[in-house]
């Protein structure tokens, strides 16, 4: 299954380290990831981008602190527009 993972970014100084951990475990599963940590800084349209590797998964891992992002929660509205599953990281 491909995998996209959605989390807090802005503010959270450790962020790349939550969404490689993220990775490590999803790809352990047997999972391709499709990892948004990795673009570069300075975009303008970062949720353009998302919503392109949200349109190529079969679901999106959602990392705890999710709901306080709105960049999440707008992924979260996207996603659950195309019935993609839904797992979320306290859940594991």
């Amino acid at each position: 299954m491909i995998v996209y993972i959605a989390g807090p970014i802005t503010g959270h100084l450790r962020y790349r380290e939550n969404f490689k951990k993220a990775e490590d475990t999803l790809t352990a599963m047997g999972h391709i990831v499709s990892n948004p940590s990795y673009l570069p800084s300075g975009l303008e349209h970062y949720m353009q981008i998302c919503k392109a590797m949200i349109d190529q998964a079969d679901a999106v891992f959602f990392l705890k602190g999710w709901e306080c992002s709105k960049g999440s929660n707008e992924e979260l509205d996207y996603a659950g527009g195309f019935k993609k599953k839904l797992f979320y990281e306290e859940d594991f």
